[in-house]
This record gives structure tokens, C-alpha cells and sequence, in this order.
């Protein structure tokens, strides 16, 4: 099984906003906080359905990238989500 690292928003008043920095125009929402990895995963498999998956960085590699600093720095977190290729 493959893991992708998906980026987790969330602004005052808002859904928590969940996008994957490998997999361009990935993206899910999700009101309660519990619910943000099941969208999460549900949001890649249907995104990934029928194309070659993209290649993974690492948790490391996406916390290094200065594109995600700001955000990261400002309460976003990073989380790991499975991603079966069978």
C-alpha cells in the first residue's frame, strides 16, 4: 500500500480542507475533525481511479518544501494517507 501526505487547513468558521501536494486537484473537506481521514482517503481513491499514480515524497520532503512553510507555520499540519493501488 502507498501513502500519500495530504496538507490540513482549517480557518475559523470553515470545513478542515485537506489537499495532497503530489496529487494535483486532490483535494476534501470535512466539518468534524474525526471524519478528515476517512474523506481524505476517499477523496485520493476516486481522484487516482483508473490513472498511474504519482510518485510520493516523504512526510520530510513536504515539510521541507517551502511552498507548504507558511502554512505549516501557521497550524496546518500533515498527515499520511493510504492509498491501495490493487
Amino acid at each position: 500500500m502507498q501513502t500519500y501526505i495530504a496538507l490540513v487547513l482549517k480557518e475559523q468558521g470553515s470545513a478542515w480542507g485537506v489537499n495532497f501536494p503530489d496529487v494535483p486537484g486532490c483535494f476534501s473537506t470535512a466539518d468534524r475533525r474525526e471524519d478528515i481521514l476517512p474523506s481524505a482517503i476517499a477523496a485520493l481513491g476516486l481522484h487516482l481511479d483508473g490513472q498511474d499514480a504519482p510518485k510520493a515524497r516523504d512526510v520530510t520532503e513536504i515539510a521541507a518544501d517551502p511552498e507548504f512553510a507558511e502554512e505549516l507555520q501557521t497550524g496546518a499540519f500533515l498527515m499520511e494517507v493510504p492509498y491501495n493501488t490493487a
